[in-house]
């Protein structure tokens, strides 16, 4: 997979993207990140990416020039790496069913915004696609960036070591993920549920199934709802959740 992002703080993507799951999967050339300075785009000895919005309003709006022609020569040099998704407070919400989306892609590019917008002119003509990690106002788009790209190269095949894991998590069927537990059984009276210690390896799947379904009627009622509600088998599993935390 390859991912482009567009940004005035290279170094922000390239030093996190360096170590984890982001790192291993750039060494194993399953990732080809690359980071594109803006400024690199800019025609003056300042390298300057922004100006004051037509119409008056406070801070600075990134200029169409820098963006287009980075994004130019970039698609000149390499081809281009589309779709090219713009990280704007307005933009779709992204969940993981968008990280899903994009894990399929062969490449995407990400355009980080700052200070108070982007030219409307870029996300008219130039973009692709804008999306929104949250109903909440970020310094600027990287942090946005690194969010997408780990959330999406997680689930491209080999890059986690346990192919499983993606299937299992929160958000995966949307529902949150069941509650879990490590080595010691016991610690400081708090003890691990009996039915995760009994060796049942059905009766642990329906548990665990049942604090999914639980866990997210009391947590996040909308991913409910937007299921459609639970299922009558559903609903029996979660009744039975109480006996099966006895161990019975």
């Amino acid at each position: 997979m390859r991912v482009d992002v567009f940004t005035i703080f290279p170094e922000i993507i390239t030093s996190y993207a360096s170590v984890s799951i982001l790192g291993r999967a750039q060494e194993s050339g399953i990732l080809d990140l690359t980071a594109v300075d803006l400024r690199d785009g800019a025609d003056d000895e300042r390298r300057t990416v922004d100006d004051t919005p037509f119409g008056g309003g406070a801070g600075m709006i990134l200029k169409p020039e820098p963006i287009f022609r980075m994004v130019e020569e970039v698609e000149a040099q390499r081809g281009p790496a589309r779709p090219l998704i713009a990280l704007v407070p307005h933009g779709r919400p992204f969940d993981q069913a968008e990280a899903s989306r994009l894990s399929l892609l062969d490449g995407f590019s990400l355009l980080c915004g700052r200070y108070e917008g982007i030219d409307q002119r870029v996300l008219d003509e130039l973009v692709d696609e804008e999306l929104s990690v949250g109903d909440f106002v970020l310094a600027g788009g990287e942090l946005a960036a690194l969010c997408i790209i780990e959330a999406a190269v997680r689930l491209v095949p080999g890059v986690l070591g346990n192919e499983a894991s993606p299937e299992e998590e929160s958000f995966a069927e949307g529902l949150l993920e069941y509650p879990q537990w490590t080595k010691p059984a016991r610690f400081r009276d708090l003890e691990v549920p009996p039915v995760l210690r009994s060796g049942d390896h059905g009766k642990v799947a329906a548990w665990r199934r049942a604090q999914a379904l639980l866990r997210t009627v009391e947590r996040r009622p909308d991913l409910i709802e937007a299921r459609g509600g639970l299922s009558d088998e559903e609903q029996a599993l979660v009744a039975e959740m109480g006996r099966l935390e006895q161990g019975a």
